[in-house]
């Protein structure tokens, strides 16, 4: 079995099942999903290398969770499945932001070579550097980029270092002083606030203009950075 991850959507439980299994047997990872809202949540609490999608879907249809995809990372490849033919239809899902489009029924043998081109130009546009993702905020380690729904923020040098920690520790509440410890390499001055200044920083510049926040105040104990079931 290849490290290839891919995420089906298709609520057609017998297609469903039959490209799992055939897929599997040409060593790609699959994860189900017979909706569109669960399709979304496996989205975001995973790393795929691919998604195909059947555009109607329960719940978040196709072109809805291509939508939401793209919002969260415009280099996953993503292929459509759907019975529509028309031409406005595939307009509408590649203006949507999809890489490929097949319509059923179609042959195993076709998506599979789909699938192999998709995955090389993937891996041939691959962006430099290791990412983290957590929900839509994104960080490049190598680079030092870092995204929030496709939005570039621009952080300093120690800005980046303590949401890298948080982020490397996420769902954990860290104390001030694992900040301390971990981002400055001192042990913690119980009479400064410079964390709390700078977790303030981060907020400001990560969560200020998002409804969802990710970085949350635990009482007592110190900071988290949640990610979103």
């Amino acid at each position: 079995m290849s490290d290839t991850r891919i995420l089906l959507v298709e609520d057609e439980k017998k297609i469903a099942e039959t490209l799992k299994k055939g897929l599997e047997e040409q060593q790609y990872q699959i994860d189900l999903a017979y909706d569109g809202n669960i399709g979304k949540k496996l989205f975001d609490q995973n790393n795929y290398d691919l998604v195909i999608a059947d555009i109607n879907v329960p719940g978040l249809n196709g072109y809805e969770l291509l939508k939401h995809i793209r919002l969260i990372n415009q280099q996953v490849p993503v292929l459509l499945l759907t019975a529509l033919n028309s031409t406005e239809d595939k307009i509408e899902g590649f203006n949507t932001g999809a890489d490929d489009y097949i319509v059923k029924p179609f042959d195993f043998a076709e998506l599979v070579v789909r699938i192999r081109a998709l995955l090389k130009r993937a891996q041939h546009n691959a962006p430099v550097g290791k990412s983290i993702r957590v929900n839509d905020l994104v960080i490049n380690l190598d680079s030092k980029e870092v995204s929030r729904a496709g939005k570039p923020i621009q952080l300093t040098a120690k800005e980046f270092q303590l949401l890298e920690y948080m982020i490397k520790n996420k769902n954990r509440v860290v104390s001030r002083a694992d900040i301390a410890l971990n981002v400055w390499d001192i042990d913690f001055d119980t009479g400064t606030n410079v964390i709390d200044v700078y977790v303030n920083f981060l907020r400001k510049k990560i969560d200020r203009d998002y409804e969802q926040k990710l970085i949350h105040t635990q009482v007592g104990m110190g900071y988290v950075l949640k990610e979103n079931s």
